[in-house]
């Protein structure tokens, strides 16, 4: 079988790199600094290369004038590209070394506004890029954090988030993006609160607050005196994600969990209060939303247990109009263009690259206009996630995704366990993944363990507080299951994860050391207390509704009693930590402490820092040395690990 061939290859490739005498020595290669990591054989290099240079075009919004613009990369870091027609040639329209986030077309204008930081330090600045002239001008005070921007439908303001010193506080500020010097602060509020639209005649924002992933609020600000009114007031614990107004700003669309275990689409009339729920007939979160430039129509976004599906509504009854048969997998970035006609987004599958589709809600037609490219890879080699579902210890039924690779196995597994903690593992596509699969033989495995979003208020809220191991607990349950599929060797199991994954991975090595082999930590979290003490300012208050108040004394004893820096002498496996330098989320000096106390009790530890990252590699060099040296610890550890029994 093809991965038996090439695995071996690797193994003899990369056998005389290890017979070398470890060292703890920390050494520098440009921006990344490392320590134990052996040289890369030329063989690995040569071979991981195609899957570097796997390339992803994603839909960003309409163009003004017509066309779509997309991100994709073609060199360092994706940048801002313009399509004029479905499958035609791109054309760059920026030239950065970091990667743009974020953009928003401005209504009217031949412009765009765009964001990005330096070095992954999330410092953001926006700046309004000019499509006739290529000119960029900075709107934001480069000193500090800027956030969450919206565009009047007139083009004429601008709004965004700014965070109010290290307070945890944020306001709203606005500009006429002609000039910047028009600038101002409108509102200082109380916790976290960012825009999320401008009504039609500029008198009014919808801002919306954020105290957990279950609590929020939303509220009307008025631009001119700075005053605002709650929209639903109501006494419940309520959740709130994106809201829009009617075109004649008599109404107000969002997404809340009001009454339900999931996210629905409700109309809010604001002169009288009442509210309608447009897809309460949905039991799954309903978790985008765009409006037709008339508002008589609305596309959803659903997501079904990790998947995308999506509906044409009517605004005024709620029925659904027409379903578009879209290829399988995630989809983001709903927007209906200007005419109301079509509506542009982004496929990302499993087993396919990003790509820029639209789909024409009169006529029914799909159109793919980008074609992600594979590094010359035989895209029918790619594999599909298989979904199952597994119980925990208390009878909890926990969801994964599974990529099996060919044969009958058994194959060496590796857990894939994702950040948040409220997020989601999806089936989008990765060239590490795929990498794994094919030439490594790797079967992966993604469970979104208790405190997952997407399975409802209930579940995301099973990990909170106290309850922080019995996400771990989870991980063990899984291990149990792996034990009952003859294609899976439950003797060779690794785990990976990055920032709160990364402390799922530390912490699955604590509590089953002697049932993993090995772990990969990127960005994670090793002490509770120390990570929310030393993250942001910005950001520590709403990270305590999730992790607890570490100013309580008894919960940070207990914070600190669950922390794996403190049991690093339970932990013997190889652990490989991979860190930003930049990171303002987890601070590196949680990968700093992981180091020593690892160090301590002796275990195999590999170290890689990059000076220019923050939180995760988004630079192509750095990145490609990350999975580099990742399949280098796979195979020395889970590959080439425990005797199959």
């Amino acid at each position: 079988m093809k991965y038996f061939t090439t695995a071996a290859l690797l193994i003899c490739a990369i056998a005389p790199a290890f017979a070398q005498t470890a060292s703890v020595e920390r050494t520098q290669d440009g921006n990344l600094i490392m320590e134990s990591i052996p040289d890369i054989p030329e063989s690995v290099a040569t071979r991981t290369a195609q899957y570097q240079n796997t390339r992803l075009a994603a839909f960003r919004d309409w163009a003004p004038g017509g066309g779509v613009l997309i991100s994709t990369r073609f060199a360092e870091t994706s940048q801002i590209h313009f399509v004029d027609a479905p499958m035609g040639m791109r054309r760059q329209l920026t030239f950065h070394s970091e990667p743009i986030s974020t953009i928003a077309v401005r209504p009217g204008r031949n412009q765009f506004v765009f964001q990005k930081d330096i070095g992954g330090n999330e410092q953001y600045q926006f700046f309004l890029y000019d499509l006739d002239t290529g000119t960029e001008t900075l709107l934001t005070n480069p000193e500090i954090r800027n956030d969450d921007v919206v565009i009047s439908p007139d083009g004429s303001l601008m709004a965004w988030a700014v965070p109010l010193g290290d307070t945890g506080n944020y306001g709203i500020a606005i500009v006429n993006p002609d000039d910047a010097l028009t600038r101002r602060v409108i509102h200082e509020g109380e916790g976290a609160w960012w825009p999320t639209d401008i009504s039609a005649d500029n008198s009014m924002a919808i801002i919306r607050k954020y105290t957990s992933i279950s609590q929020g609020q939303l509220a009307l600000l008025n631009l001119t005196t700075g005053a605002t009114s709650t929209i639903n007031p109501s006494d419940d614990v309520i959740a709130y994600g994106q809201a829009s107004f009617s075109p004649d700003g008599e109404e107000v669309y969002y997404r809340s969990n009001e009454g339900s275990e999931f996210f629905n689409l409700v109309r809010y009339q604001i002169a009288s209060g009442e509210k309608t729920v447009l897809t309460g007939d949905i039991t799954w979160d309903v978790a985008s939303f765009d409006l037709s430039p008339d508002g008589a129509r609305a596309v959803i976004g659903i997501n079904a247990g990790g998947l995308t599906e999506i509906r044409l509504i009517d605004t005024g009854t709620g029925a659904t109009l027409s379903t578009p048969e879209v290829p399988t997998g995630v989809i983001s970035g709903l927007a209906f263009d200007g005419a109301g006609e079509n509506i542009g987004f982004t496929i990302d599958g499993a087993a396919s690259p990003d790509n820029a589709w639209s789909w024409n809600v009169e006529t029914g037609a799909l159109t793919q206009w980008t074609n992600g490219e594979v590094g010359g890879l035989d895209p029918t080699t790619f594999r599909d996630a298989e979904l199952v579902s597994f119980e925990s210890f208390d009878g909890l039924e926990v969801p994964a995704f599974v990529f099996r690779p060919e044969g009958d196995g058994p194959h060496p597994v590796l857990v894939v366990i994702h950040g948040g903690p409220e997020s989601q593992y999806r089936p989008r596509f990765s060239s590490n993944i795929q990498f794994w699969l094919n030439e490594l033989g790797i079967a992966v495995i993604a469970p979104n363990v208790r405190g997952s979003s997407g399975y409802g208020t209930t579940y995301v809220g099973l990990d909170n507080g106290y309850n922080r191991e019995n996400s771990v607990r989870d991980i063990g349950a899984l291990l149990d299951w792996i034990e009952t599929e003859p294609s899976l060797d439950q003797n060779r199991v690794m785990v990976y994860g990055g920032s709160y994954g990364g402390y799922m991975v530390l912490g699955s090595l604590v509590h089953y050391d002697d049932r993993l082999v090995g772990g990969i930590d990127v960005v994670g979290i090793s002490n509770f207390v120390t990570f929310l003490e030393n993250t942001e300012g910005y950001r520590r208050d709403l990270r305590r509704p999730e992790y607890g108040d570490e100013r309580d004394p008894e919960m940070r004893a207990f914070l600190e009693s669950i922390s794996p820096a403190n049991h690093a002498d339970e932990i013997s496996s190889p652990l490989f930590i991979i860190q930003g330098l930049n990171d303002p989320r987890v601070p590196a000096s949680e990968a700093d402490q992981m180091l020593a106390a690892v160090r301590a009790n002796g275990s195999d530890a590999w170290y890689l820092l990059a000076t220019d990252e923050g939180h995760g590699f988004r630079k192509k060099s750095n990145r490609d040395f990350q999975s580099q040296a990742i399949a280098l610890f796979l195979e020395r550890y889970l590959v080439g690990g425990a005797a199959s029994q």
